[in-house]
């Protein structure tokens, strides 16, 4: 069974640039529907990266983000130097 999806033309292109390039580099002819079980089938395979791959950007964190970050912190008035976080951190 087969279902429509449809595309936009810039996806459709690349999509028939990709079959293209199978057919001259593999010498095999594969289908659209092929190609786009086996892109389906990787993307699940790596399923994680294409779920980040829709998330936001929070690199670099915007002015507000940073404001925000900043507020809960304080100053203790005490200057703190390198060796007085490895003494800390080390013992």
């Amino acid at each position: 069974m087969t279902t429509a999806v449809k595309v936009d033309d810039e996806a459709k292109a690349r999509l028939e640039e990709l079959q293209a390039e199978i057919r001259l580099e593999a010498g095999k002819n594969v289908t659209q529907q092929e190609l786009l079980s086996r892109l389906i089938d990787d993307a699940y395979e790596s399923r994680a990266e294409v779920v980040d791959s829709f998330r936001e950007s929070t690199v670099p964190a915007s002015d507000e983000e940073i404001d925000a970050f900043l507020d809960g912190t304080f100053d203790s008035g005490v200057e703190t130097d390198e060796e007085d976080i490895d003494d800390i951190l080390y013992g």
